[in-house]
């Protein structure tokens, strides 16, 4: 299973907004794009769609940008995965008449479990995370 860098992107971007969510303040679409190594105008479209579907806002104005429109421990990575690509998993054998039923069933068990998996990984975690890697002391 391979991932484009859409969805990559996209999670970087909520990583870096969700640093700030206790803050409750906006960032700015060029300040994030820098901090998370992604292009302004490709970061744009990412925000558009993860807007769309709920996992980030808009504020306009003087302090405008974007920010997480719930709590980091509310979103997962399998709400990043289906914002980009519609579902978690996709196999063209789902949908061909000619497969046998149990690869299908197969095919279905492995989708489940990928969005299973998915779905336990938020935002909350990640970043929970990368604070305890900030801790530790190396001798």
């Amino acid at each position: 299973m391979k991932f484009s860098t859409k969805s990559d992107y996209a999670a970087r971007a909520v990583l870096g907004l969700a640093e700030y969510y206790p803050d409750g303040g906006a960032r700015r679409v060029e300040e994030l794009a820098k901090s998370q190594g992604i292009s302004s105008n490709y970061l744009v479209q990412i925000l558009i769609d993860l807007k769309s579907d709920g996992i980030v806002r808009s504020l306009r104005g003087k302090g405008g940008g974007y920010l997480l429109a719930r709590s980091p421990s509310e979103i997962s990575l399998g709400d990043i995965i289906r914002c980009c690509y519609g579902q978690v998993f996709d196999s063209p054998a789902l949908n061909d008449e000619r497969c046998p039923n149990s690869l299908k069933s197969a095919w279905n068990q492995l989708g489940k479990g990928f969005g299973n998996l998915a779905d336990e990984i938020n935002f909350q975690d990640l970043l929970d995370e990368e604070s305890e890697q900030g801790k530790m002391y190396y001798i």
